[in-house]
């Protein structure tokens, strides 16, 4: 988890995070030239007026919750449909993944509506048929194996919440054990002599050993009926205690996201109106959520990532949330203009921003926030502006939000890049899904739009179908040249959302190549941008880029140089400066950064999780100039160490053009 983008517009509904944060795959198609070794010259540009400070939040990420991206991914709740309301709101109902221990004449389950939480009403019923004396060692009972399979570790602590009712005293064993019961890890006893109304129960379970496949069990032998409900199990080691995996977590924020784009974009709408992610059902007391099905990806989320969760994630990242609601429309359903509500749009700004004695900022300070978060931007649906009514249903919203909020930042659902909107937004989203030819040959695609009016939020990007399969080098070099064309337009793109790449299962994760590659732009956001000209016979395989950054680990200022060689033939660059003296690069502390494989269609994988990775080594310079040879099919990073504190004090007097020689 598809889970790092932000002032401009760019929606990507995420290669699926598979995480999700959303992991696209496309198809292998190879491209570019096929003539011997090329020459290219890459002017760098440093003069006074050539230079422009970028947005802090140019670079993001978009979150779609798809392939259990947030519910059994970045959220750390172990346990798979922790209320029972997965089956639906009818009884019996299904119960998965939880399962029986024992022989159904044994022990016997069946949800029923006895739960004392009113918006999610069903509870599971388990009566035990047999006694200290019938039933087999150790009792029975059930089981939950969680969404992947439990990631139990040796040492580590996991905090047990559930709320229990019998009209009997119980004496119950809860456990961690392997998959099949027959290891345990973690065990406790619950003694209770009157639980006759529901009661809740909390401990914590510390692991004796380590197995990645494990599963929750509460069993017993004293013959009863035991009701149980909202059953949660959490590591006690989230993220600052937040409850957000820590490696997942940590792969997100090394992206160095400059905004969060959030729940998703499909997820956001649903595909039926009632699934919608509709955000008061998300927030308060975890127990009290009725959580939802995730119709659009098929499966049930109970909503422990819920609006609250996904602001203070944005915070945590440092990021600028960006907020996307329904529009009225869901993937098969509408709202007629005359019956859009705005007044939940509204509720949902006040949450975030409101003081924490207003109506609604007073459940974000009860829930542990006092603070108003920072949300200036809200996106007003997902793909819909083709739809009949979208613009009347947006331009209420619009108008009630601009009215209440002057300063937050509307996105439109239209297309803005090619022709002027028809009706008021701050920005318009951008959604580009295509094959890795079409992919960098879009690089280009803001170079002639206008500089005025909304700008993109390119929030949904990916190359597609088998030209990125489970996500490979071709796909990844299609993008980064995409990329670099965004890096170079951010005048009229405001936010670019980088396609999130992480895969993951109960304990490990890697990063796609397109994930390695997007971290070649981390230090983007905030950085200068300079102007930058590439002379080469093939055009249509080179992209550059040139930023001055100052990076924050060694506070050391840097010129990094990005080239994509998406051609399959090496290419002799030599790399010019304007306005720039060479002699001031520190080429001792200077590095070399290259992503490339022997084969695009190379992928990474639980076996082998970096063999598309970054390798980083010392610049070597020769001792006339700058030159440079790039690898086929690579993306090349050349971080220059530089001996001034700013751009502005490298300029020369007269922008003469070096060659460098040192």
């Amino acid at each position: 988890m598809s889970l790092k983008e932000v002032m401009s517009s760019s929606n990507v509904i995420v290669q699926a995070l598979i995480l999700g944060l959303l992991v696209r795959f496309c198809s292998f198609i190879q491209c570019t030239p096929t003539l011997l070794d090329t020459n290219a010259i890459l002017l760098v540009n440093a003069s006074q007026g050539s230079t422009k400070e970028m947005p802090e939040n140019l670079f993001g990420v978009s979150f779609e919750e798809i392939n259990n991206a947030g519910a059994g991914g970045l959220w750390a709740e172990l346990v798979s449909n922790r209320g029972f309301e997965a089956g639906g709101l009818h009884s019996p109902a299904l119960i998965e993944p939880w399962s029986i221990i024992g022989d159904y004449s044994l022990v016997q389950v069946v949800t029923d509506f006895s739960s004392s939480f009113k918006r999610n009403p069903v509870a599971l019923r388990m009566e035990v048929l047999c006694d200290s004396k019938s039933c087999p060692a150790g009792g029975v009972g059930i089981y939950n194996p969680g969404y992947w399979g439990m990631n139990i570790e040796q040492g580590k602590t996991y905090k047990l919440v559930l709320y229990i009712r019998s009209l009997n005293s119980i004496n119950m064993t809860v456990s961690l054990t392997n998959s099949t019961g027959g290891q345990t890890l973690a065990a406790k006893n619950i003694i209770a002599a009157d639980v006759s109304n529901w009661t809740k129960v909390e401990t914590v379970l510390k692991a004796s050993a380590t197995n990645h496949n494990s599963r929750l069990e509460f069993k017993t032998n004293r013959k009863g009926v035991i009701w149980f409900d909202q059953v949660s199990l959490m590591p006690t080691d989230t993220y600052k205690g937040h409850g957000f995996r820590n490696d997942l977590f940590k792969m997100v924020a090394d992206l160095k996201p400059g905004f969060i784009r959030f729940p998703g974009g499909s997820f956001a709408e649903g595909r039926s109106l009632i699934n919608a992610y509709w955000w008061k059902d998300t927030v308060g007391p975890w127990e009290e959520r009725p959580g939802h099905m995730n119709d659009v990806w098929a499966y049930w989320t109970d909503d422990g990532l819920g609006y609250f969760e996904f602001l203070q994630l944005a915070e945590d990242l440092n990021a600028t949330p960006i907020w996307v609601f329904s529009s009225g429309f869901s993937i098969e359903q509408a709202v007629d203009p005359s019956n859009i509500k705005t007044l939940d749009a509204l509720d949902a700004i006040e949450f975030a921003r409101g003081d924490p004695n207003s109506t609604w900022g007073s459940l974000r300070a009860d829930m542990g926030h006092t603070e108003p978060f920072n949300l200036k931007h809200v996106a007003i649906g997902n793909q819909d502006c083709g739809r009949g009514n979208y613009r009347a249903n947006f331009l209420k919203f619009y108008d009630a939000i601009k009215q209440a909020y002057p300063d937050i930042k509307v996105i439109s659902n239209c297309d803005g890049s090619s022709t002027k909107l028809d009706h008021p937004a701050d920005l318009y989203d951008y959604h580009l899904y295509s094959g890795a030819n079409t992919m960098f040959s879009m690089a280009h695609k803001f170079d002639s739009t206008s500089r005025t009016g909304p700008k993109a939020f390119v929030s949904e990007y990916a190359v597609t179908w088998d030209d990125a399969r489970l996500g490979n080098l071709l796909a990844a070099l299609a993008e980064a040249g995409f990329l670099i064309g965004i890096e170079k337009n951010w005048s009229v793109v405001l936010l670019k959302f980088r396609p999130d790449a992480i895969v993951f299962d109960s304990y490990q994760t890697y990063g796609t190549p397109s994930y390695w590659m997007q971290q070649f732009f981390s230090m983007s956001n905030g950085a200068t941008l300079l102007d930058s000209t590439l002379q080469t016979d093939t055009p249509n395989s080179l992209m550059a880029s040139a930023i001055w950054f100052q990076n924050p680990l060694d506070k050391n200022n840097y010129l990094r140089v990005k080239v994509v060689n998406y051609g399959s033939n090496k290419v002799n660059l030599t790399i010019t400066f304007k306005g720039f003296d060479p002699r001031l690069i520190n080429y001792s502390k200077s590095s070399t950064t290259v992503l490339s494989s022997t084969n695009v269609k190379d992928e990474n994988s639980f076996q082998n999780p970096t063999k598309v990775s970054p390798v980083k080594s010392l610049f070597k310079k020769s001792n006339k100039d700058i030159s440079v040879i790039l690898s086929p099919n690579s993306l090349s990073s050349f971080d220059l160490q530089i001996q001034s504190k700013n751009i502005a004090q490298i300029d020369t007097k007269n922008d003469v053009f070096y060659a460098s020689s040192i």
